[in-house]
């Protein structure tokens, strides 16, 4: 009997036998562990300088342009491949982080260095957006594209774990300019692996006509926010919480120099404490999918979140902070994570992607005032009173609110039926919660009757289809391929890679389906509402069309997606 493969390492092995899908993914650790350990470096150098009040102002400092660049960057990159758009973000990166070391290790003026940092913080913002839209065109098989978003989740968590912690190692053996020499050598590292990608990725040029007559008709996502005050509470909670983290970032190293006396080695040692955490709320998160109350989970994560931080003012050793820091970071992964899928869930549909847009820029600006907060609050009050005051931003945002937070279920609906279905499609499995969630409200329903075509072969393909219940027939140039029942998907191929069906899909039975438009699919896929196949994919997936008619096809009960 064969020994089934473990779904961890399945994943794993799917992205690793894309050549290009593993070296991106390669170059994607290095993006995450230079920008993580950079950012503590970054603080420790400022805090040794000028205490946190400095500390604080130089990360405010920084996260300003950072915060203004992506938009400049998304029409670059609609003028240029993605594969060459990553290259030089990876470049950028390699350049900016050297030319900190060099200032740092010439002793210059710290002027000076506070400038040069400005260069990485604005070049770590080119790699997430571009990566997002480039994946696809590298993908042979939907299946890799599920894979890769799984990887890449697990990349960003465990890299904040481990960066933090290498960091501290450096900082207590050698200095921050090391630091940064060791995430420019990285990123580097990163650019050499995605340097063969260049000619890879597509060139598109965005028209923002349909958006602005959507503004002009509904009034955009502000509109929106002005009139339902539960999506405004869920923007207001989810940015509140970005102040607290930008005010840890600071409050960290003034906690372990300034409070515990062990050296700025451990700022590292506790952010990495915190990143922990969020790791091992993955496995609590996954049990929110699908629940249809999601406000106490909330509640409970927002208090346990706040109780942690406020501890950290009143904890005297070293091990009762790095305990709290992990409680905090695993309550504030499992408050982020329903905080997002309840405003999906009382968010208009169309309106999702711009709501969603309005929240980055929020969390951007919110983290920016934290940092400002923490040495402001420090001086004043100083640094016990200083993690109290912003452990209580949101309980007090909360209780202000009233009943509004609590009775966020009663107007927020989740298709329990359209979840559990998606979860049986590799295409969709590793979607995290809200999107998978996100997509299950974007289903329609469908009812064929027997004899009935669901798609014709040649036909220009438009939706994605789910069968709920019943079976269909999977037809190729009047041969039939395939009968297959509850649990499958079919029509991805001429969604994802543009082309006609290439085969017939004739209802057996009475079916029931779910119907997922183009534009909600590639969107949960990829990033972005339109998606090209690079020319030589595109080739290369033309002959395995080809070839169909040569294959044997074996009907399965097993829950799979076809190829059409």
């Amino acid at each position: 009997m064969t020994k089934r493969r473990s779904p961890l390492l399945h994943v794993v092995l799917t992205v690793a036998q894309n050549p290009h899908l593993r070296r991106v993914e390669l170059a994607f650790a290095t993006f995450n562990c230079g920008e993580y350990a950079t950012w503590i470096a970054m603080l420790v150098y400022a805090y040794a300088r000028g205490g946190i009040v400095e500390a604080g102002f130089v990360a405010t400092a920084v996260l300003i342009p950072a915060a203004a660049f992506p938009p400049f960057m998304a029409r670059v990159g609609e003028r240029y491949s993605q594969g060459r758009v990553l290259l030089a973000g990876y470049v950028a990166q390699a350049l900016t982080c050297a030319a900190v070391a060099i200032a740092m290790f010439a002793d210059a003026d710290r002027l000076v260095v506070y400038a040069l940092l400005v260069g990485p913080a604005v070049a770590f913002t080119m790699t997430r957006p571009t990566q997002s839209s480039f994946t696809p065109a590298l993908a042979r098989a939907p299946e890799e594209l599920t894979a890769t978003n799984v990887v890449s989740a697990w990349i960003d968590s465990i890299s904040l774990l481990v960066a933090p912690a290498l960091a501290g190692v450096v900082l207590a053996l050698d200095s921050t300019g090391t630091v940064f020499t060791l995430a420019a050598a990285g990123c580097l590292v990163g650019a050499m692996l995605v340097l063969p990608l260049t000619n890879l990725g597509v060139v598109t040029v965005a028209s923002t006509d349909s958006a602005d007559e959507d503004d002009a008709r509904h009034g955009g996502p502000l509109s929106l926010i002005r009139r339902d005050r539960h999506a405004r509470l869920l923007l207001l909670l989810l940015a509140a919480q970005m102040v607290a983290i930008g005010a840890l970032d600071v409050l960290i190293v003034e906690l372990a120099q300034g409070v515990l006396h062990l050296g700025g080695d451990w700022a590292g040692y506790l952010t990495a404490a915190f990143g922990a955490g969020g790791v091992i709320a993955i496995t609590i998160n996954a049990r929110l999918l699908g629940l249809t109350k999601l406000a106490v989970p909330l509640v409970i994560a927002l208090v346990v979140w706040s109780l942690a931080f406020m501890g950290l003012g009143t904890v005297p050793t070293a091990v009762g902070a790095l305990m709290l820091l992990g409680v905090a970071g695993s309550a504030r992964a499992t408050f982020d994570v329903a905080g997002r899928t309840l405003l999906q869930r009382v968010a208009r549909s169309d309106l999702l992607v711009r709501v969603f847009g309005l929240l980055e820029g929020l969390e951007m600006a919110a983290l920016a005032v934290g940092t400002l907060l923490a040495p402001l609050l420090v001086t004043l009050v100083g640094v016990s009173a200083a993690f109290i005051c912003i452990g209580a931003i949101l309980p007090v945002v909360a209780i202000a609110t009233g009943r509004t937070l609590l009775d966020l279920d009663r107007h927020a609906t989740v298709p329990v039926v359209e979840i559990a279905l998606l979860r049986s499609l590799p295409l969709f499995a590793g979607l995290p919660p809200p999107t998978l969630e996100s997509v299950a409200r974007a289903l329609e329903p469908v009812s064929v009757t027997a004899g009935s075509v669901v798609i014709e072969q040649g036909a220009e393909g438009d939706r994605f289809f789910v069968v709920a219940d019943g079976e269909v027939e999977i037809v190729r140039d009047g041969q039939v391929l395939a009968r297959q029942g509850r649990g499958v998907g079919f029509g991805e191929i001429a969604l994802l890679y543009d082309v006609p069906r290439t085969a017939t899909v004739r209802a057996q039975s009475r079916v029931e389906l779910y119907a997922l438009d183009r534009a909600p699919f590639l969107l949960a896929l990829t990033g972005q509402t339109a998606v090209e196949r690079a020319p030589g994919l595109a080739a290369a997936h033309l002959e395995e069309l080809r070839a169909l008619d040569g294959e044997t096809w074996i009907a399965t009960d097993e829950p799979t997606t076809s190829r059409l």
